[in-house]
């Protein structure tokens, strides 16, 4: 499906990330990967300019043109007591300015057809406590996200996915954990991995600037003390 069609993946070491790369690979794409973690392809911490300049400067010089990119490092998550004002701007830098930055800067290399998928999560809508960094630059992300869609109109589609409770571990939920989702069950990797892959093919052709929910449908579940069995400890 995608081969020898150039992936560009930030985040990729290990969980979300590295699924989508594998994902990329089986079908036939070069992947480009970028993460604070040693890798095959480049290590680089993402909240920094120079190492953002760097990177793709070498995907240029290797392969000449970026058709896919996909913004999936983690921000950090740190809480309004405890986040410094550093620690929260560097979320920002990871989350948002860097998939801003990068995409600035391959512009001018994004071959026909080619597609932008933003890894959100569905904390751009709905917050625990103590979150505030990591929310922040979801948010931020789920933004510019149709922000971008509308500035590069008819040169790259611009989407986004907000995954809720993925577990990266292959561990097994039952019970409450699995239950409280209305589909049943607990996320996985490959539900991300395959919307990703669907939203950069040409099936997704007329779908840009929007931002899709994976997250077993617990955003959409009204949850009340005392309806329908849902508590509230205190």
């Amino acid at each position: 499906m995608f081969q020898n069609k150039v992936a560009v993946i930030t985040g990729g070491a290990q969980g979300i990330g590295k699924v989508i790369a594998d994902e990329f690979r089986k079908n036939g794409a070069i992947v480009c990967v970028i993460d604070k973690q040693p890798g095959e392809y480049f290590t680089g911490d993402l909240a920094e300019e120079e190492t953002l300049s760097r990177f793709a400067k070498q995907v240029i010089a290797d392969y000449r043109r970026v058709d896919y990119l996909i913004n999936n490092a983690l921000p950090i998550m740190r809480g309004i007591d405890q986040c410094s004002y550093e620690e929260f701007n560097y979320a920002l830098r990871v989350g948002v300015t860097a998939p801003f930055y990068l995409t600035k800067l391959f512009l001018p290399h994004f071959a026909p057809g080619a597609a932008i998928v933003n890894i959100s999560s569905t904390r751009d809508r709905m917050s625990q406590p103590q979150t505030e960094s990591y929310t922040a630059a979801k948010g931020g992300l789920s933004a510019l996200t149709h922000a971008l869609a509308v500035s590069l109109a008819g040169k790259v589609r611009v989407n986004s996915i907000s995954p809720g409770w993925i577990d990266t571990t292959s561990a097994k939920h039952s019970g409450p954990d699995a239950l409280q989702h209305p589909a049943g069950r607990v996320g996985n990797p490959m539900d991300v991995a395959n919307m990703v892959l669907f939203l950069c093919s040409d099936k997704a052709g007329f779908i840009t600037g929007e931002n899709i929910c994976i997250d077993g449908g617990m955003t959409k579940q009204m949850i009340y003390h005392g309806d329908h069995g849902w508590s509230l400890q205190t």
